[in-house]
């Protein structure tokens, strides 16, 4: 089956078509890889864009700072370097070869054989390149299993994933992303005989995969099959069941929500502290992370409540409370409404277009002025503040200044 190139005006984009100019010299090959080149063949939106070339590190370097680009060492060690060029990132890596893997990390010495490169990745739809004229290379025979939406290894899956376990939790993600039918059944048995080998891996790894998992469209079937293969236990051992992520699935195609991988953790997790806080501490989660899912556990059971207040009560809850807690509880009560055919689903997508679109009023009065008026400096004052303040929202913020210091 011969590549065709479904997209291909991006390949002309200026910054582009500048750095592989500048790379594409005294015998040096440079080509895009990656996800540029499967979304060009599948003929979607084109993001981030890669390029693997022969030259070595320090000659990218030199070619790209004497060209007027910046290069940032972002991974030096296996050969990648990131290069700017009028504001666009290119991630450009060295063709390599492994010399030596265990199952987490490779040693690696640099080639030019763009063959052996390839046979080195993982799955066959991730061998495909774009040269400088266009013309697309598949030496692994990758694009027709692109075309087929069929995720394969290279070779043998086992090895394959023995050479970085972290494969096993790559082959799901394609799999949401490209995937479609049943899994490739070697890849399947690969996965199962090599589970253990997950946990030698650093859980920042495992995190960051899940989160791309969670990020596709429709990852169900690849969730199910992780389930399957008893690695969704191995990596997620805090889940409380599929039921309720299921139902965020459909609420999400019934009002064409964008995919969020935390709320799509949240259906997943029983919305309790010490929960979230054992979750967020064995995978590092971030502040921000581990904040977001602690807040919305603190606002779970409330969600069914403010289904049924007017969008002026609403607005006193989120003065009060958290915004973004408060939003994806109402995401979850929707979801499971509307799976079960409860009444009051209907209302929410309103609630939640409120919440969407609600800026925080700001107190009319200050401490300022309160001792312009006569008040000493300290607790009184502060308490004398807040019942003002309660004052001013029980009135719908609609009490002013002046109405509030006298």
């Amino acid at each position: 089956m011969e590549p065709h190139l479904v997209n291909r005006s991006w390949l002309d984009d200026v910054p582009l078509k500048q750095l592989m100019s500048v790379l594409n010299v005294d015998g040096e090959e440079t080509r895009i890889i990656g996800g540029a080149v499967r979304d060009a063949l599948l003929g979607e939106v084109i993001a981030d864009i890669d390029l693997a070339t022969t030259a070595v590190p320090e000659r990218v370097r030199e070619l790209c700072e004497a060209a007027g680009f910046k290069a940032v060492d972002t991974g030096i060690d296996h050969g990648t370097l990131t290069i700017v060029v009028e504001g666009v990132n290119f991630q450009v890596t060295t063709l390599r070869k492994d010399v030596e893997t265990d199952g987490r990390h490779a040693n690696v010495v640099f080639g030019r054989d763009w063959t052996e490169d390839a046979a080195r990745r993982d799955l066959t739809m991730n061998a495909l390149s774009i040269d400088h004229k266009g013309e697309v290379h598949d030496p692994i025979g990758g694009y027709a299993d692109l075309v087929r939406r069929d995720v394969k290894f290279i070779g043998d899956p086992q090895t394959r994933i023995e050479e970085d376990y972290l494969r096993s939790l790559r082959y799901f993600r394609f799999f949401a992303w490209y995937g479609v039918g049943r899994p490739d059944r070697d890849a399947l048995r690969a996965v199962v005989r090599t589970k253990a080998g997950l946990e030698t891996l650093s859980v920042e790894r495992i995190w960051s995969e899940l989160k791309k998992i969670l990020q596709a469209r429709s990852p169900e079937r690849a969730i199910l099959w992780m389930r399957t293969t008893e690695i969704f236990n191995v990596v997620l051992p805090e889940n409380w069941g599929l039921d309720q992520f299921h139902w965020l699935l459909n609420a999400e195609g019934e009002q064409n929500w964008s995919p969020d991988p935390l709320q799509r953790l949240q259906a997943m997790l029983r919305p309790t502290e010490d929960v979230i806080n054992a979750l967020a501490d064995r995978l590092k989660f971030s502040n921000d992370e581990r904040s977001r899912l602690i807040d919305w556990s603190e606002e779970a059971t409330k969600a069914a409540a403010y289904v049924d207040l007017s969008v002026l009560d609403l607005a006193k809850v989120l003065y009060r409370g958290k915004r973004n807690a408060i939003r994806d509880a109402l995401v979850h009560e929707f979801a499971k409404r509307f799976n079960k055919e409860e009444a009051g689903a209907g209302r929410i997508p309103a609630l939640l277009e409120f919440i969407d679109t609600w800026e925080k009023p700001e107190l009319p009065v200050s401490g300022e002025d309160l001792i312009k008026a006569g008040y000493a400096p300290g607790p009184n004052l502060g308490n004398k503040l807040k019942e003002l303040e309660e004052n001013w929202i029980e009135s719908g913020f609609t009490l002013g200044r002046d109405d509030l210091l006298s």
